[in-house]
């Protein structure tokens, strides 16, 4: 993290801004007082502390000076506008007369825009040029060594002024516009108005006449990781990311109905919450549709059987994305399909009262098939008033497709299943959100419910991780669901394509949920698509069927590559939550330490700070994790996506949580 010069001799720590000389500094406070100190966490440089030092040593420093310092604040990655924003407000104490700014020229330009008061920049900016991945901007700090922003109101007149003049305008500016670029406003203007703001256009004028000294200037590039996600950084919400979607591979690619397998595997933990107790004995006979196990608790969900035949073992099996054993029943097909009794259809959902479809719904065995898998039962009955039913059709994950091919092969299930809930909750409006790059799927959903009155199709702008719950209702009604909140604290209740035609299925048919649509895909699967896949199959006879992998260097996924879960073992059953089997280079690559360069804050959609979960989870520090609200990640996977050093950020914060549930 240093650099060298020439000679080869040490010069400074790469650490883009350093305090101003005593010197320097006693010049600056020499006639002002009752300062407030903004400080930034130095970005960049090996994460070694939490806290910087340099806003303790100036406090010192101005103490010792006579001064008097209002109160102080230290911030990450200061000039991320947006975040720093909602940290000022209301932090700046009455009577304080100047901000004291300790950062590079980026946080201290931020300051400037949003503090409202005079700006006194304590620091120089070093070794530094170009864009940092958390400006989200236009360049706004050339690293002069030299600043100028104290002058100047914290407009920096070398990159916002197309000539860097440092001593006032040029005098060719035409109604207020760059002569050099007629659509940049002139920098030169903006100083002087904010000058005269602050009542110090007069002392301006009357300076000394600054010089550049280039000597100072030791330039370091830095590369712009974030450019291809800095323009779209705030599209609908905080945060995401723009991995490759790689979806031509399965997209286009027809529903196909997976042959019949000879046996399957149905765990007794598909869902969240209690696994279901198994109701059925070895030897037993049961048929399609059939209860095999039976809901524990109130957050828990009934499994059924998808093949009629026989029982043939009650015991623990190997679960896919929980890595050990989970009891499960194991059933060997007759290849009949024999119906159970149970399975015929209800009314209507307009003549069944709402109570009438949650048990339904509820014995039917539906959970959330995008991959929590929290019981629909449960969600239905939010015991507050609903405003609106978002349908999750984004499928934000790359790869699978196997949402996209339910929008289009089963529209008007996925139509009734939602006027069914909205019945159900009470609900004014449903709203089934497409991503931009399904167009055939939004073109056939918007004719679909074109003379449907309290249903729309509302278009996103692909982004991931749009799907998220909490993120698609911030996309959609700009709402922020609480800290430990749930959907239904802001009037919503979200549910999944899939799930939405399992509800569907329920109420006409009669049938549980015993099946799903799986896409099966990835750069290593010989021959990708997209398949209605019996619950309990064998994932090993989905890939084998897909014509195996391409070779043997391969990493199997159940799931998307952001989100889903390492297969190691191949031997374990498709779920409910099972939208994908994708087989995906292995990445060998070695993690190497946290340079705190902020990019797993700025794709954040839960506005969190990744970065220190990896150094808390290393240091076993679970109560540090906590106050920083690990809780509220999602595990989307953007930081360890966007990690430069690819640190395993999400392994780290599940070891967190895990040991915070454990905590008494």
């Amino acid at each position: 993290m240093y650099q060298t010069d020439k000679e080869g001799e040490q010069l400074e720590n790469y650490t883009k801004y350093k305090l101003k000389s005593s010197d320097e500094l006693a010049a600056l406070l020499a006639d002002k007082d009752n300062l407030f100190v903004v400080a930034c966490n130095k970005c960049f440089k090996e994460f070694e502390t939490i806290d910087e030092p340099e806003c303790g040593e100036f406090i010192e420093f101005a103490a010792a000076q006579g001064k008097t310092v209002t109160g102080s604040m230290k911030v990450d990655f200061l000039c991320n506008k947006r975040a720093t924003e909602k940290k000022l407000q209301d932090a700046i104490p009455e009577g304080t007369e100047h901000v004291v700014v300790i950062s590079c020229g980026l946080g201290i330009q931020t300051v400037a825009d949003l503090a409202g008061k005079p700006i006194v920049a304590a620091s120089d900016s070093l070794n530094y040029t170009g864009h940092h991945g958390m400006a989200l901007t236009k360049k706004t700090c050339d690293a002069c060594a030299q600043c100028y922003l104290n002058i100047t109101g914290g407009i920096c007149p070398i990159v916002d002024c197309s000539k860097s003049l440092v001593n006032g305008q040029c005098g060719g500016a035409k109604n207020g516009k760059c002569e050099v670029d007629g659509e940049r406003d002139c920098a030169w203007e903006k100083i002087y108005r904010r000058l005269e703001k602050q009542g110090r256009l007069e002392e301006f004028l009357n300076q000394p006449v600054q010089m550049r000294d280039y000597s100072k200037t030791n330039f370091k590039v830095i590369n712009d990781y974030v450019k291809a996600i800095r323009e779209e950084r705030f599209a609908g919400y905080d945060g995401g990311v723009h991995p490759s979607e790689r979806k031509e591979l399965s997209e286009h690619i027809a529903l196909e109905r997976f042959p019949e397998p000879k046996t399957v595997v149905i765990s007794m933990s598909q869902h969240l919450g209690a696994p279901a107790h198994p109701i059925v004995e070895v030897g037993d006979y049961v048929k399609v549709g059939q209860k095999v196990g039976e809901a524990s608790a109130f957050i828990s969900a009934p499994v059924h059987s998808s093949v009629s035949g026989t029982v043939v073992a009650v015991e623990p099996r190997m679960h896919a994305t929980r890595g050990a054993e989970v009891m499960a029943v194991v059933i060997e097909s007759d290849g009949k399909n024999t119906l159970h009794e149970s399975v015929k259809p209800n009314k209507d959902y307009k003549d069944l009262t709402p109570d009438e479809i949650i048990e339904i719904v509820k014995e039917a065995g539906i959970v959330g098939m995008g991959g929590a898998g929290f019981p629909t039962s449960v969600k239905l009955k939010p015991n507050k008033p609903i405003d609106a039913v978002i349908l999750n059709g984004c499928e934000c994950e790359p790869l699978l497709t196997a949402d996209h091919r339910v929008l289009l092969e089963f529209a008007d299930d996925i139509i009734y299943g939602l006027q069914a809930m909205l019945k159900t909750v009470d609900a004014e409006k449903g709203i089934i959100v497409i991503e931009d790059n399904k167009p055939d799927a939004i073109e056939l959903m918007k004719a679909k419910v074109a003379d449907i009155e309290n249903i729309e199709v509302e278009v996103a702008r692909t982004k991931y991780p749009q799907g998220a719950e909490k993120t698609l209702i911030k996309r959609v009604t700009g709402k922020s669901v609480p800290r430990g909140g749930l959907p239904a604290d802001v009037g919503v209740v979200v549910s999944n394509i899939s799930t939405v035609k399992a509800i569907s299925d329920a109420i006409q048919k009669g049938m549980p949920l015993i099946e799903r649509v799986a896409t099966v895909t990835g750069e290593k699967i010989k021959k990708p698509g997209n398949y209605i896949v019996k619950i309990g199959t064998n994932v090993q006879e989905l890939i084998d069927y897909c014509g195996g992998t391409t070779d043997d260097d391969v990493l199997i996924k159940m799931g998307g590559p952001m989100m889903g879960f390492e297969l190691k073992d191949l031997n374990v059953p498709m779920m409910k939550g099972s939208n994908g089997i994708i087989a995906i280079d292995t990445d060998e690559t070695q993690p190497l330490e946290c340079i705190k360069c902020g990019r797993c804050v700025d794709v954040c959609p839960m506005e969190l700070s990744p970065l220190y979960f990896a150094k808390l989870a290393d240091q076993e520090d679970w109560l540090g994790m906590k106050d920083r609200n690990v809780m509220d990640c999602v595990e989307c996977r953007c930081c360890e996506f966007i990690c430069s050093s690819k640190i395993p950020l999400v392994t780290k914060i599940k070891a967190g949580k895990n040991a915070i549930r454990g905590m008494k």
